[in-house]
């Protein structure tokens, strides 16, 4: 069972209310890595996924968990 890293995502944006070219800038990714995420049609790396877990958890944003 893993996040639903695209939901995190626009979830902490919404949160944070950052752009996906702030919120790139955050996490060390572009602008378009970001979209991709977000529409589900790429996975973020391991390095990225530990950091939007940590930002979910000193936000206390909670995302329901999937099956991969």
């Amino acid at each position: 069972m893993t996040n639903d890293y695209s939901k995190a995502i626009v979830l902490l944006r919404s949160k944070l209310n950052l752009s996906q070219e702030e919120f790139g800038k955050l996490i060390g990714a572009s602008l378009v890595s970001v979209s991709r995420w977000e529409r589900g049609e790429f996975k973020p790396t391991k390095i990225v996924k530990i950091r939007i877990d940590e930002l979910l958890e000193e936000n206390h944003i909670v995302v329901r968990e999937v099956k991969e």
